[in-house]
């Protein structure tokens, strides 16, 4: 995976993350200095509070989190990728540790690019369309009812109580239930080098929820990476029709919650 400028929205603090233009300025922890074993080291991505990831080399990633952040627990993450590997393509774990200063999470890096990469920033509807197709195979392929994470418009609201907008407090009849990605924004779909849909990552909010939490999400993000006139491109790949009710609930909740 090849790290590539991003314009996310707000919503979780994970999902505001931009690319790193000087690495040579980021001071690398000692313990990701050991766990790269001479390997290279190359800052790739930030968050707003204070997470790096490196990229070790070539084969492995780690995610660098310092303590008192406890909107990202890499820990949950992990949980979640191991679960989802047994049906989709995602990152192998290859480590978790923690110390007095931070939590880590070592990743296998795969192949492919992400969709912001600047090879598909240059082609937007290749880009759509490899969102909208792997966005359906996630909610195809993984099971809803064997899934023990939840997503939902009740457990998001519960985490920021009474401070989110009269009109989230009745959503939309659930169209369809899905185990939803989480994070569908473009970044974190990755695709070969013909433009084809290969795996997904960060899926640290992983769960079941209605797919139009994913869908109206993924779409939008073609607004803030690419520029407008493409999110009907994501909606076809996936095979349905724009719900504007829905689409404008899940997007005021991606905002809130």
């Amino acid at each position: 995976m090849t790290s590539a400028p991003q314009h996310d929205r707000p919503g979780s603090y994970d999902r505001e993350v931009s690319e790193i233009p000087n690495p040579s300025t980021v001071a690398v922890p000692a313990i990701v200095e050991r766990l790269a074993d001479g390997a290279g080291i190359t800052p790739v991505w930030r968050n707003e509070l204070g997470g790096v990831t490196f990229r070790l080399g070539t084969e492995r990633f780690v995610k660098w989190m310092p303590h008192g952040s406890e909107e990202i627990d890499l820990v949950a993450e992990a949980a979640r990728m191991r679960w989802a590997s047994h049906w989709i393509r995602v990152p192998d774990v290859l480590g978790l540790g923690s110390d007095q200063e931070a939590t880590w999470l070592i990743t296998a890096a795969l192949p492919g690019l992400s969709a912001v990469s600047p090879t598909w920033i240059d082609a937007p509807e290749i880009a759509a369309r490899a969102i909208g197709a792997g966005l359906r195979h996630l909610h195809e392929a993984l099971p809803v009812a064997e899934c023990p994470y939840d997503w939902g418009v009740a457990a998001r609201l519960a985490r920021t109580p009474n401070a989110y907008p009269d009109e989230l407090r009745t959503p939309p009849p659930v169209d369809r239930l899905v185990v939803c990605h989480g994070d569908a924004c473009a970044p974190n779909t990755l695709l070969d080098e013909h433009g084809q849909f290969v795996a997904h990552v960060d899926l640290g909010s992983l769960g079941t929820a209605d797919r139009w939490a994913d869908l109206a999400v993924a779409a939008w993000s073609m607004d803030w990476n690419f520029g407008p006139g493409y999110d009907d491109l994501v909606y076809a790949a996936y095979g349905v029709e724009p719900d504007a009710e829905r689409i404008a609930y899940y997007r005021l909740l991606w905002d809130h919650a």
